[in-house]
């Protein structure tokens, strides 16, 4: 079963990806992933670059309105995701447990929607 751990960082933990030299978030962060990669359970997933960097589309009349980023006053920000596949959701929580971001942040894990049965192969 797939499930997306969606990793979100207070604004202080998100702030510290600025400093390519913070051995223990860089080093914390590195860690985990490679344990993911060793387990064999890690689909794909990719960090984030700041908010700011984001831009919002949505559509209004059939017209595009863009917004750019920041989009709203948190205290958490997305930081990235992975796709884990893993029996189940317990298994997916001990994973996000294991975040780096899980004692100063929180982690999201919401199922991955199954493809529709009469997709073309």
């Amino acid at each position: 079963m797939q499930f997306m751990l969606i990793f979100n960082e207070n604004a202080a933990e998100y702030g510290r990806r600025d400093d390519p030299a913070d051995a223990a978030y860089w080093g914390a962060w590195n860690a985990y992933v490679m344990a993911m990669f060793a387990s064999g359970c890690a689909k794909n997933g990719h960090g984030l670059l700041h908010p700011r960097t984001g831009t919002r589309l949505r559509l209004e009349g059939g017209k595009r309105q863009l917004q750019d980023g920041p989009f709203a006053d948190t205290r958490e920000h997305i930081g990235g995701y992975f796709v884990v596949d893993v029996p189940s959701l317990d298994e997916a929580l001990e994973w996000a447990a294991r975040a780096p971001c899980a004692s100063a942040g929180s982690v999201e894990v919401r199922p991955v929607l199954p493809p529709p049965t009469n997709a073309p192969a």
